[in-house]
Formats: C-alpha cells, sequence, structure tokens
C-alpha cells in the first residue's frame, strides 16, 4: 500500500472517533488527498464521493460514483462504486436504477463483496414495492454465508426471489 492510500485510510479510520473529522473536514480532507492524483485516476471521484455520501451529500456523491465506474477502478474499488452508487440512487429515489444497477452486477457473477451486494439488491428491491423477491434475496444471501440449513435457506431465497415459494 503506498503512502497515498494509508493516509487516505487514516482518514476514514478517524471518522465516527473523539476527535474525529467534523463532515466539513472530511469532505475537504479527502479533497485536499485526491487534488495530489492525475485527473485521469479513478481514486480520486470514488474518495470524493464516499466523503459525499457518507456526510449527507448524496447528491453530489452520484455523479462522482459515474465518473470512477467510466475512468476505472481496480476491482475491489470497483465493487464498492458499484453497491455505493444503488445506496445512492435509493437514497434521492431512483430506486429502480438501483436495482437495476445491483442486478447487473450480481449477474457479472463475481464473489467479492457478494453478500454486500445481495443485502443492498433485497433493499433495493423492498424500495421497489417488491418485498417478497427482497427476503428471497436476503435469505439467498444467509443461505450462502452459513453451513446448517444453507442448501435450504439457499433453495427457499431462490424460489421467493422468482416468485415461486
Amino acid at each position: 500500500m503506498d503512502d497515498w492510500e494509508q493516509r487516505v485510510d487514516a482518514v476514514w479510520a478517524s471518522v465516527g472517533t473523539e476527535g474525529g473529522p467534523t463532515d466539513d473536514e472530511l469532505v475537504s480532507a479527502i479533497d485536499a488527498l485526491t487534488a495530489e492524483l492525475d485527473a485521469s485516476d479513478a481514486r480520486g471521484p470514488f474518495e470524493r464521493g464516499g466523503a459525499r455520501d457518507s456526510t449527507g451529500r448524496t447528491d453530489l456523491a452520484v455523479p462522482l460514483y459515474r465518473e470512477a465506474l467510466e475512468l476505472g477502478l481496480d476491482p475491489d474499488r470497483r465493487r464498492q462504486a458499484v453497491i455505493q452508487l444503488a445506496s445512492s440512487l435509493r437514497v434521492i429515489d431512483e430506486v429502480d436504477a438501483a436495482v437495476d444497477l445491483l442486478r447487473t452486477e450480481l449477474d457479472r457473477g463475481e464473489e467479492h463483496l457478494e453478500p454486500q451486494l445481495r443485502a443492498f439488491y433485497a433493499l433495493a428491491l423492498a424500495d421497489a414495492g417488491r418485498e417478497r423477491e427482497a427476503v428471497g434475496v436476503a435469505v439467498g444471501a444467509v443461505g450462502h454465508l452459513v453451513t446448517r440449513y444453507g442448501r435450504s435457506l439457499r433453495a427457499y431465497g431462490e424460489e421467493m426471489s422468482r416468485g415461486e415459494a
């Protein structure tokens, strides 16, 4: 991990701690760090989006996440950006866009952050009025995380998410 990454991680680690940054200080600190990057470095808009999202400025985060995804992120950050963008879209009442984004991401078949992705997908489905399908996605996600009853939970979750159970 390079020095820049360590400094960004230190800012994020200080959030919510005693003496940690205020919302404005967080945004300023992240903006200062990302100003060190080349304009084509997708980490800049990703981190700036995260700072705005974390401080309740969700509407300002959405275009930054989109910019980061367009510029191209490493696989870990790309998946995080998709989840964070979808979550932000839910907050600003663009629920159908969030559902579509998360469904497309699930269809990629990657395992990295899959339980988290499924959880946000379930939230988006519930917000879209598709509660039964949301429960199925959530139950299926739990089924992938447990050993006992996992097969049953996955099967029931699949059936519910398809409207069959």
